[in-house]
């Protein structure tokens, strides 16, 4: 399997698909952890027009892929169960420092907030 790098700010505005390849939304934002130097989260918006009355969910980078090929992130995600997952408001960001809101996050998507194991909701 080949391995590519990108910038984060070519991922920006991406499709994200779920395993049937219905569009589920758009990448808004990567969080790195600034501890381990990896992406721990992708902010997905959904809904709304022109950034007006979208929803912000974010999901642990462990459940995206990334398919190159057709510049799109994968999520193999239930819609419904994104859309039943803590989302936030884009004028309220959670604080992604707050371990608390993190495994709760984590959980939620059926993650071991200590990354050793997941097990995909």
């Amino acid at each position: 399997m080949k391995h590519s790098i990108l910038s984060a700010g070519t991922m920006t505005g991406d499709t994200i698909i779920n395993g049937e390849g219905t569009d589920i939304g758009t990448l808004k934002e990567l969080m790195i952890d600034t501890g381990t130097g990896e992406v721990a989260y992708a902010v997905l918006a959904r809904g709304g027009f022109a950034g007006v009355g979208e929803k912000l969910f974010a999901v642990p980078w462990a459940l995206v892929g990334v398919d190159g090929d057709n510049e799109r992130l994968v999520l193999d995600l239930d819609e419904q169960v994104l859309e039943d997952s803590p989302g936030f408001d884009p004028d309220n960001w959670p604080s992604f420092s707050d371990m608390q809101w993190r495994e709760g996050i984590d959980r939620y998507f059926g993650l071991d907030p200590a990354r050793e194991e997941s097990t995909p909701h």
